[in-house]
């Protein structure tokens, strides 16, 4: 039995599950690489063919990102568990990084690392998050998931007391899986890159493109399944009322600048699609934004006066 299963989850789209498959190879020593195909209908069963040591699975049904995960749970048999997009590639040795991690901290089922994100044209950015937060992360994570998915590696075994994937909330499934585990688990974050990350845009056709729907089933899922997990639950009113007044301010940042990016793709409706969210959320959120966006714009223009003008290219340099 191999150690670490990485699934990789794919749909028409056998160019870049073929890359992935390849980065996964150099991630760690001891790999079950599990494919699994959701419902291609083009020559994706033919490429997954030509590969050699994985195991491949195809549906005949299309049942999303979520759904095709939860079938790789079930057919793969590694002790430890991570997920990697086709269009995002591992780096090389990171998963076995992670597990020495992992292994020195028993009590601990979930390590994650930093993302570099990539534009479709290969530009690549600052890694993601730049701050890695660990250890009892659960009103953190609740309010924004800065854990990229592909990052993650955790231990099977929790998967008995959380359960898998929600496949209803497909877009975000991987956000509630990590806030179940962080319900429970103390979770551990090697801050150091791990994957290259595909970014969304409003016109690429992935599952996280639409703004919109992301914040819409994030709000459903905060108010209907966060707030009612067992600590949660038990938290004070103030600790609660904290936690939905920052989820609200990460929905409705997310929600603006996604909207400017549809705008600047020409795509009015998106962005007014996105922006129809934002009543859903705390009511001071908007407020709050703005009072602290024109406090940084005071600062920005006063500090040439203040600080001197090294500062004030540090200050530009974080606008």
């Amino acid at each position: 039995m191999r150690r670490t299963s990485i699934i990789i989850t794919s749909h028409n789209r056998p160019r870049l599950l073929v890359r992935a498959v390849e980065s996964a190879r150099l991630a760690g020593g001891d790999l079950e690489i599990v494919i699994v195909d959701d419902a291609s209908n083009d020559e994706t069963a033919q490429v997954c063919q030509t590969l050699s040591d994985v195991k491949y699975v195809r549906v005949e049904r299309n049942l999303g990102v979520a759904g095709a995960r939860n079938v790789g749970l079930v057919v793969s048999r590694g002790e430890f568990v991570t997920f990697l997009d086709d269009d995002d590639l591992r780096l090389p040795s990171s998963i076995d990084r992670q597990l020495q991690v992992l292994e020195r901290e028993p009590q601990s089922v979930l390590v994650y690392g930093q993302a570099i994100p990539a534009d479709e044209d290969g530009k690549q950015h600052d890694p993601y998050p730049s701050i890695c937060a660990e250890g009892d992360i659960f009103w953190q994570l609740v309010q924004s998931n800065f854990i990229p998915c592909g990052s993650v590696v955790f231990r099977r075994s929790c998967l008995s007391s959380i359960g898998i994937l929600n496949d209803q909330v497909a877009g975000i499934d991987d956000w509630d899986l990590w806030v179940r585990i962080a319900e429970i688990y103390p979770v551990i974050a090697m801050t150091a890159p791990v994957l290259i990350w595909r970014r969304s845009t409003p016109v690429s056709g992935q599952g996280s493109s639409r703004a919109d729907v992301m914040a819409s089933l994030s709000i459903r899922q905060f108010r209907d399944v966060w707030m009612n997990l067992p600590r949660a639950r038990a938290a004070a009113r103030k600790t609660k009322r904290a936690a939905w007044q920052g989820f609200s301010r990460h929905v409705a940042e997310h929600l603006i600048w996604q909207s400017a990016r549809s705008l600047r793709c020409g795509d009015l409706r998106q962005a007014l699609w996105n922006l129809a969210q934002l009543p859903r959320l705390h009511p001071l959120t908007l407020a709050l934004i703005a009072r602290d966006r024109t406090h940084r714009i005071s600062v920005s223009n006063s500090s040439p006066l203040q600080v001197g003008p090294q500062a004030n290219r540090r200050l530009h340099k974080l606008n």
